[in-house]
């Protein structure tokens, strides 16, 4: 039991330090976003893991979506958790996690192409 706690806890500290890199973009709005609230979504898969599935690759074995407090205002974000083999057994790492803002504010529409274009011209 104590391995599953530890694996746990170490995706949740995962999912958050990638919450902070998307809020990173609106540090001058709120430097102190906070968890709200999460809840698990194991069997509704989100629009990009259903066409990654369609293009062959593996759907995720869970999802969460958590909404973050950003100084007043809700934020939605999704992560998928895809399997990444063998638990690590020295740091608890064996999922592969996709977190980003959900698809359902202009605003956040805009931080992902904001994303999408950095890692396009800095690749």
């Amino acid at each position: 039991m104590q391995h599953i706690i530890s694996i746990h806890n170490v995706n949740n500290e995962l999912a958050w330090q990638e919450v902070l890199k998307w809020e990173s973009l609106h540090k001058n709005e709120c430097g102190n976003p906070k968890l709200k609230r999460f809840g698990g979504k194991a069997s509704d898969y989100s629009p990009r893991a259903r066409m990654r599935s369609w293009l062959g690759y593996e759907l995720p074995f869970d999802r969460h979506d958590w909404i973050v407090d950003r100084c007043g205002k809700e934020v939605r974000y999704i992560i998928d958790y895809y399997d990444g083999g063998d638990v690590n057994p020295e740091d608890y790492k064996f999922a592969i996690l996709d977190v980003r803002p959900a698809m359902d504010s202009w605003e956040n529409i805009w931080d992902r192409m904001v994303v999408a274009w950095w890692r396009w011209t800095r690749s």
